[in-house]
């Protein structure tokens, strides 16, 4: 049995909470079709203190997302974004294998290669990408994805010179064994401040793994760019930085480079968590908040039919993050590692379902939508990149 974590504000004391049987819908597992129990923003809770550091200055309350443009069309799953320093944009393609680079001015496509050995199926395939901290000087670009047997990440040359369908070069392991399943394969990957890897390992379903210290299913984990256990990680020579996960598919890192981490719910709630080392985010034994010692509360909460969170990013003092069933961009804005107000949310069910949002730089996102991972209504057309100005 989940233990619900009950929500202490006092408007939403006072409402009924209707638990309905399911899964966080769009790779969370089985759909939920149950509604939000509290409409509007009673469905998104910040943590009970919004107070934080009072050095920090908090962001505006309200805040403002304009779509400047739509950037490419014609996608097909596209899951990880990574954008080049010297211009255009990698997209990983989870069913298809492939990564592309977009030319964020004309957005022209012109495919780098297919990753070998991916085996797509369910919400396993090619899934996060993040390129090498040195990739001025090595070129490398890593990838999170599904085998016939794993999840596991690896890197490749990418040598922009060579005809188009050539220009990845042959995947070197870096790190493999994360359980793979047919629902909650994580797959995000992300490069820190401190130039460590970072990749959220879903617990694929079998929900014991994510309080197994010695699983790597249903953890945060941080290891080097060659896949060792990263110095200082909390449990000696593992590359585990934080468990009791469900299904971490979204990770980001404020000014001050603190990581923030979004979290598929199951019946409940979805999660927007401040990562702490060693800490305990509760799952399976708790879905959200509950305020028990042993446990890392969200900072934020929201119905899964609301989010059903993928990918964050930070920008302008808020953490945005981006929702699959929810079909909505979520802003919410901090004081030190508090929610500083209410979560705020955008673009509602305008573009479908929203999978990888990235910083562009000061107050521009990229956002890409998911509509064609079989979840979502390809009658609405192909996937796309939108270029966001936000505040």
């Amino acid at each position: 049995m989940i233990v619900q974590r009950r929500v202490v504000t006092a408007v939403l004391a006072a409402a009924a909470l209707l638990v309905t049987a399911g899964c966080s819908s769009g790779d969370g597992g089985a759909p939920d079709d149950g509604k939000s129990t509290f409409p509007g923003i009673g469905s998104s809770t910040p943590a009970p203190s919004s107070s934080g550091s009072p050095t920090e200055e908090a962001p505006p309350a309200k805040g403002s997302v304009k779509v400047v443009r739509t950037v490419a069309e014609g996608l097909k799953t596209p899951w990880g974004l990574a954008p080049l320093p010297e211009g255009g944009l990698l997209v990983s393609s989870r069913d298809e294998g492939t990564i592309v680079r977009v030319d964020e001015k004309t957005g022209r496509k012109t495919e780098l290669g297919e990753v070998p050995g991916v085996a797509p199926a369910g919400e396993g395939g090619l899934l996060g990408i993040a390129l090498s901290p040195d990739y001025a000087s090595d070129h490398m670009v890593y990838a999170y994805f599904t085998t016939a047997s794993d999840n596991r990440i690896v890197r490749m040359l990418y040598d922009a010179k060579k005809p188009p369908g050539e220009q990845l070069g042959a995947p070197d392991t870096v790190f493999k064994g994360i359980p793979k399943g047919v629902i909650h394969n994580g797959g995000r990957i992300a490069f820190g401040p401190d130039k460590m890897l970072y990749a959220g390992a879903g617990e694929t379903g079998d929900r014991g793994q994510a309080q197994n210290k010695k699983a790597l299913g249903g953890k945060i984990l941080r290891m080097t760019p060659d896949g060792d256990p990263a110095p200082g990680n909390p449990f000696g020579e593992s590359v585990v930085y934080s468990y009791g996960h469900r299904n971490v598919q979204g990770l980001a890192w404020d000014d001050k480079q603190r990581l923030w981490a979004s979290e598929f719910g199951q019946d409940t709630w979805d999660e927007l968590n401040q990562i702490k080392p060693g800490d305990n985010y509760g799952w399976p034994v708790v879905e959200g908040r509950g305020g028990e010692a042993e446990y890392h509360d969200p900072v934020a909460q929201w119905h899964t039919d609301d989010a059903s969170p993928s990918g964050i990013a930070y920008a302008e003092g808020s953490i945005w993050m981006a929702g699959l069933k929810g079909e909505r961009l979520w802003r919410i804005p901090l004081s030190g590692t508090k929610a500083s107000a209410a979560p705020e949310s955008f673009l509602e069910g305008e573009y479908g379902r929203l999978r990888t949002v990235v910083s562009a730089g000061g107050d521009k996102l990229w956002l890409t939508t998911s509509e064609t991972d079989g979840r979502g209504s390809p009658a609405k057309g192909d996937d796309k990149i939108l270029e966001l100005k936000v505040s």
